[in-house]
């Protein structure tokens, strides 16, 4: 009897090991094979077309490899058309599929979508086309505001508002100042020093000048008080963007690899330095020494008003909500804007004629006079500048949408869980859109504004567009004003001959080999 019991145990366990054997399998059938080609004839019924699926690696490797050989080749000095060299496979695709098409990574399909009367609906339809979830690893750079769904990005960009109002950014101007006076000493320095004239790599320059301008008005520090954070927070970036462009699988990020370990030290310690920074704010604030002068007090002083008009502490943000709001400012307030001074000189010195033309409206309006916030808001030839700037290479390429439930788009029926990739870059180069000029530096389109330049289609869209756009925007463009403007008031500058035309993206759309300007002390 008992050897019977015993053997039927044994097959009972064995039935069972198949059983979960075979369910194993169908799982890995399904995700592998069965639900991609699903949703391509999906689709392809939608009219949205791309390569055929291809076992487990989708569009991977073709990526990759045109990558790698449009990387190796720098562009002609003139030569705008970016898009085949920063983004070549995607260029690739929408020219062989159209403006709307499909790229496949791994076994997930993603749309691109291109045309301004879609976008313009999935970014105000932003209650069903959400933001993707970053991935963990991701999610270390750009948690916060720009990560939440729902409820809690309404609750944070109420909270968050109130510091990014313009009588509080008029406010943050003097140490604006200051921090562009201080690079202004150096870059004279260095001209004195070499006779009149300096060729340097402006790019580690307008990055350290965005990080200071970001510690002194965000948290009412100085660089080098934060040059610890910022420094952790471009070798995350670097360690993050390295990642991604390998093939990602659940679990991944646990393995006890070199790079895995690197990201779990340099995340603990950006952690304890900007808990610090507010345990220290918090203080001051219960002494009555802070005041409204910086982002970071604004931002405590609404969400303390917060929790008290609800009598509830989950009415506001959490001490780690506030952590992750800070290095998200730390980050994004420091890599944007000093990309766009990066292009903004390397477009001038292309172009000297409206470096002339910034340079005398600079001089009427101020003279060589402090600049101050009413004047800063009237430049009309620098604002023109600086948006077609934005337009010919925004600091951000792309942007991500995914839609949780099935979808009407235009006349296309979307399945739910689809990725929709707005390529940002491709829009601001569209001459459907912008002309048969498209890819020539022409800031004469905006003389009458944005909207007049647009249409009043989604078709501008460095900050995003609709509800969610960049709580920061008017904070960037003050600050590349001021910027801007201090150099034009003491600098003329050329390209030097060792610049290469190299645009490439790494978390933002930058020059691959740097910024090397020749400057001259006017």
């Amino acid at each position: 009897m008992e050897a019977r019991s015993s053997s039927s145990s044994v097959a009972v366990w064995i039935w069972m090991g198949l059983i979960v054997g075979v369910l194993g399998l169908w799982k890995v059938l399904n995700w592998l094979w069965l639900k991609p080609k699903k949703l391509e004839r999906l689709l392809r019924k939608q009219g949205l077309y791309g390569n055929p699926y291809r076992l487990f690696y989708g569009d991977i490797k073709d990526k990759i490899s045109i990558t790698r050989q449009a990387c190796s080749k720098p562009l002609h000095l003139h030569d705008n058309n970016v898009l085949p060299r920063v983004l070549p496979f995607h260029h690739h695709i929408a020219n062989k599929y159209g403006k709307k098409c499909v790229i496949w990574t791994g076994a997930s399909p993603t749309v691109m979508i291109m045309e301004p009367q879609l976008i313009e609906e999935i970014l105000l339809k932003n209650d069903n086309f959400k933001k993707p979830t970053p991935s963990p690893t991701l999610s270390l750079l750009l948690s916060g505001l720009a990560g939440y769904e729902g409820a809690k990005w309404a609750k944070h960009r109420r909270i968050m508002n109130p510091a990014f109002y313009l009588e509080k950014l008029k406010h943050m101007l003097p140490a604006m100042h200051v921090c562009c006076t201080e690079m202004m000493s150096k870059w004279k320095e260095l001209v004195s020093e070499k006779g009149g004239l300096c060729e340097l790599d402006v790019s580690p320059h307008l990055q350290n000048l965005a990080a200071n301008v970001i510690a002194r008005t965000a948290f009412g520090s100085s660089y080098e008080e934060g040059k610890r954070i910022f420094e952790l927070q471009m070798q995350l970036a670097s360690l993050v963007f390295r990642l991604s462009q390998s093939m990602n699988f659940p679990g991944r990020r646990f393995l006890p690899t070199k790079i895995n370990k690197r990201i779990k030290a340099i995340n603990n310690e950006v952690q304890i330095l900007v808990r610090g920074v507010i345990n220290e704010r918090e203080k001051a604030m219960k002494l009555g020494g802070a005041g409204d002068d910086d982002l970071l007090s604004v931002l405590l002083k609404a969400n303390l008003r917060e929790i008290k008009e609800h009598g509830n502490k989950n009415a506001g943000m959490s001490i780690d909500d506030v952590i992750k709001e800070c290095k998200l400012m730390y980050f994004v307030g420091q890599e944007t804007t000093a990309q766009l001074l990066v292009w903004a000189m390397i477009m001038l010195s292309l172009h000297p004629n409206w470096q002339t033309r910034a340079r005398e409206e600079v001089r009427q309006v101020f003279g060589n006079n402090k600049p101050e916030y009413n004047g800063i808001n009237h430049l009309k030839i620098v604002t023109m500048i600086l948006n077609e700037i934005l337009r010919l290479y925004p600091p951000a390429i792309m942007m991500s949408r995914v839609n949780h439930k099935e979808t009407m788009l235009g006349d296309m029926v979307i399945p739910c869980g689809t990725e929709i990739m707005v390529p940002i870059l491709f829009v601001h180069h569209d001459r459907d859109l912008w002309g048969e000029d498209s890819e020539q530096f022409n800031p004469e389109r905006f003389s009458d504004g944005v909207a007049k330049a647009t249409n009043k289609q989604a078709s501008f869209l460095p900050f995003g567009w609709g509800p969610r756009i960049c709580i920061g925007n008017n904070f960037a463009m003050l600050e590349a004003k001021m910027a801007l403007v201090m150099i034009l008031q003491n600098f003329s500058f050329e390209l030097s001959p060792s610049y290469t035309h190299a645009p490439f993206f790494r978390v933002t759309l930058q020059p691959q080999n740097g910024a090397h300007i020749i400057l001259h002390k006017i």
